[in-house]
């Protein structure tokens, strides 16, 4: 099997990418005899074969943004033990891993994709995953409505039938045989017409409303009811520390957004991609800022946009993990005054 795919099959590996990276890291594999170097991610080993990664770094978290965010975390000689935390962007979940391994008590992660979590963090508790969200058009109100639609399931009052006739055949008795039946009392012609008249009145007006309530938002017609074992699930949006890591898109555009969802002196630390916090002309070729004179003015707008916002930056520093497609990164650290 292939080295990089039975990294994976072993769960060493959380993807083919970071399977490839962890080859890269160093890795060997036990013939029966000797230990053998693999050189390539498509190096033959027997399935059974034992393995090892001489750095195992790249493993801790479901992707490389964790190992960003760990580096940042103790960078910034922030302890997030006990904390409640907004996750950004949260994609694959490298940073919600992290910080679930770092002591959060609930990571809420946005992101405006579909299926990109990993199933080991879909599946934990301490994880409430919202997608097709957008960042930029965040409030507390629509954070916390999708949050309940998440762990909600629509659910509606059961239709009531007609009661049963009480003893409908009392009437008949001996094997289905009527006897001393009496038809004194049996409606003329004239009766049944009008109460077949009315019946259609009746029917008429039912397709009249059914057909009004189609109009009717789903939400009128039924109402939302947590599912079984979310009852103690936290959505109120309000969150000691918010992270972040957004592409195609400039955090001057999220941070309003984000700040009126921070608690009383709680924090940002996000992901600065330079790349898209620049103007086109500003950006070499293959989306690579090459340029160093484009640091400090990413670094002035942020700052101008987080005073406008009554934000105090305590950091700002290089990120100490560097980006996959080979730009500098930056973190920028700051706290809601007030």
């Amino acid at each position: 099997m292939r080295a990089d795919q039975l990294l994976v099959e072993r769960g060493m590996a959380a993807s083919r990418s970071q399977a490839v990276r962890l080859i890269a890291g160093g890795m060997r594999w036990f013939d029966g005899i000797k230990w053998r170097s693999v050189a390539k991610n498509k190096d033959d080993i027997p399935v059974d074969a034992k393995i090892e990664l001489l750095d195992d770094a790249e493993a801790r978290y479901v992707s490389r943004g964790g190992l960003k965010l760990d580096a940042a975390l103790k960078h910034a000689a922030l302890n997030v033990d006990g904390l409640k935390v907004l996750d950004v962007g949260q994609s694959t979940g490298g940073f919600t891993d992290c910080l679930l391994q770092a002591g959060a008590v609930q990571v809420i992660g946005v992101d405006v994709g579909h299926g990109q979590l990993h199933p080991k963090l879909r599946e934990d508790a301490r994880v409430l995953c919202v997608e097709g969200l957008n960042a930029r058009s965040l409030t507390p109100e629509s954070l916390q409505e999708a949050c309940e639609y998440v762990l909600s399931e629509q659910w509606e009052a059961p239709a009531e039938d007609d009661p049963e006739p009480v003893a409908p055949y009392a009437w008949m008795n001996s094997g289905g045989e009527v006897t001393d039946y009496d038809d004194s009392d049996d409606a003329d012609d004239a009766e049944v017409e009008a109460h077949v008249a009315q019946a259609a009145g009746k029917m008429n007006a039912r397709a009249a409303s059914s057909s009004s309530s189609s109009d009717t938002p789903a939400s009128a017609r039924a109402e939302l009811r947590r599912k079984a074992g979310f009852d103690d699930v936290d959505t109120e949006p309000e969150f000691d520390l918010i992270t972040g890591d957004v592409s195609f898109i400039s955090l001057t555009l999220i941070l309003p957004a984000l700040v009126p969802l921070l608690a009383e002196n709680g924090v940002l630390l996000m992901l600065v991609k330079p790349q898209f916090e620049l103007q086109p002309g500003q950006v070499g070729k293959g989306g690579i800022v090459r340029d160093d004179a484009m640091y400090p003015l990413v670094q002035a707008r942020l700052r101008e946009c987080c005073a406008e916002l009554e934000l105090e930056v305590l950091d700002w520093f290089d990120s100490p993990v560097a980006g996959g497609d080979g730009n500098r990164e930056f973190f920028i650290y700051a706290k809601r005054l007030g």
